[in-house]
């Protein structure tokens, strides 16, 4: 089974960038600097900042559907960030690197089917749970944080 990786829209996103602490604090959110090459996780390049690199910190609805499975979170998104795209049964690179939990929904955002993983396990594991005809689309958590990294579908 060939999937998709889809990475957040950086629209949402750009003009957090302008704001000062204070507007960014107001709102809940925070500007960061990577301090390691891994532990920043952009949810728009579906890459890890680089040290030095400037991220806001923002609670994002990424899970948006009328079940109790709706869900948000933290994410991390660096400041001018180009959408990741990546082909058919690429994974990301910052995947291999963690501990990761995937959540098989169906198409009405109820949760059918999970696991976790390391991450040089995701494609098998990909695999199973899309061998689940109910399971519409697969979202990718970081296991130990528990934050949300990505959007899988079938490709």
């Amino acid at each position: 089974m060939t999937f998709q990786f889809h990475a957040l829209s950086p629209e949402p996103f750009a003009a957090l960038f302008a704001l000062d602490d204070d507007a960014l604090h107001a709102r809940g959110m925070r500007r960061v600097r990577a301090t390691a090459p891994v532990g920043f996780p952009c949810r728009v390049s579906l890459a890890d900042a680089e040290p030095g690199d400037t991220l806001v910190l923002v609670h994002h609805l990424h899970h948006d559907v009328p079940t109790p499975f709706r869900a948000s979170g933290p994410v991390y998104v660096r400041e001018g960030a180009v959408q990741a795209r990546p082909t058919p049964g690429e994974v990301p690179a910052f995947l291999r690197v963690r501990v990761v939990s995937l959540r098989g929904y169906d198409a009405g955002g109820m949760m059918q089917q999970a696991d976790v993983v390391d991450g040089g396990g995701i494609d098998a594991a990909l695999a199973g749970l899309f061998a689940n005809a109910a399971v519409a689309y697969v979202d990718v958590h970081s296991a130990k944080p528990g934050c949300f990294l990505c959007r899988a579908t079938r490709a």
